[in-house]
């Protein structure tokens, strides 16, 4: 167990203030960012077989009434939640020792989830390089304006981002989108690079291959609507877990000149608080502002790291509930420094509107 005691901090300071240095946090968390190849192949197994049963239950459900294909569904669908979550480890070069090991599974894995690997590391990637950041929004994250951005659009811009902040377009028609297009031909500054190109059409070929041999097997209608529904259902469990544990009131924003890496994981990125069994199905991914701060601490390790540092307890707590109420924060008040609803900022239109009057 590593021995934090030694440790030194450069203030006993609640977040939003000094912290541990960028030196102290490095030493504080290299212990839990050594991967553990026993382990991750535990994983593999509790995952992939699982998963592979109950597809298949799901598949012979099918043949014995559409209830109990729904029922099997839902343990497909969470075991294929857990499988991105070791896909995302095998991106950080966390899961297993050899990136080369970590590579191949990840490309296998990709064929699974449909999110191609390579090309989807690259944004990842990106990701944790500007979360938090005002001026480099726009890879690997949601959408989010300032008020002050909102309030300069015109009326049919503020209308349109009002419409994709609706739930019912970022975990509806964007877990569609993500599957069926995002991820299924380069788009924007990808279509000038080979290698997303590579990466997108090459998972895409083993996919159909792998699809062409379960539709022969079990008929294509059968499958495309099955496999079709876990795919839509699990990418909108992922963009949840990916939405609320940066999407929060007191998240962290700040522009280049202001903005720290450290501040941005801890801040920006929440604790979400769920039950064990919970934690253990989306691979500890609730520990996310510790993911945040050190990107190659594999899932295995991430509980022990929080239960053994008290200093990376003080991150934002987000419970189940505070996670649900979040969806209505849609954009990030530069003055108060906190995310707010729509209405706030209707609100005060009026109230100042009225002081003009």
């Amino acid at each position: 167990m590593p021995d934090t005691r030694s440790l030194t901090f450069d203030h006993d300071a609640s977040l939003g203030q000094a912290g541990p240095s960028p030196q102290t946090w490095r030493k504080l968390l290299a212990p839990y960012s050594r991967p553990d190849g026993r382990r991750a192949s535990i994983q593999l197994l509790n995952t992939g077989l699982p998963l592979l049963a109950s597809a298949a239950a799901l598949f012979y459900g099918l043949s014995q009434g559409i209830w109990l294909a729904a029922l099997f569904a839902v343990p497909t669908t969470v075991f294929l939640v857990r499988l991105f979550a070791l896909q995302h480890d095998c991106g950080h070069g966390s899961f297993f020792k050899s990136s080369r090991l970590n590579n191949a599974l990840g490309r296998i894995m990709s064929v699974m989830t449909l999110i191609p690997y390579d090309s989807w590391r690259r944004d990842h990637a990106t990701h944790h390089a500007t979360a938090g950041n005002l001026d480099r929004r726009g890879t690997g994250d949601i959408t989010t304006l300032t008020v002050r951005e909102y309030l300069s659009r015109p009326a049919w811009q503020r209308f349109l981002y009002r419409m994709y902040r609706h739930p019912l377009v970022i975990f509806g028609i964007g877990s569609a989108y993500v599957l069926l297009v995002r991820y299924r031909v380069p788009t924007g500054r990808r279509v000038l690079d080979w290698s997303h190109w590579s990466s997108i059409l090459g998972t895409d070929a083993a996919a159909a291959a792998g699809a062409a041999v379960m539709a022969a097997i079990v008929g294509p209608i059968t499958f495309f609507a099955t496999w079709g529904v876990v795919l839509l259902l699990a990418t909108a469990t992922g963009i949840w877990f990916f939405y609320v544990q940066h999407q929060f009131e007191d998240a962290y924003w700040e522009n280049t000149a202001q903005w720290d890496f450290h501040e941005a994981a801890l801040a920006g990125s929440s604790f979400y608080d769920l039950p064990r069994v919970v934690h253990w199905l989306t691979g500890s991914i609730g520990f996310h502002h510790i993911h945040h701060l050190a990107g190659k601490i594999p899932n295995y390790r991430l509980r022990a790291c929080f239960e053994q540092n008290p200093e990376l307890r003080r991150a934002k707590r987000l419970t189940l509930w505070g996670s649900v109420k979040s969806v209505r924060l849609t954009l990030w008040d530069e003055e108060q420094r906190k995310l707010v609803p729509f209405r706030c900022v209707a609100r005060n239109n009026r109230v100042l509107a009225s002081e003009r009057a």
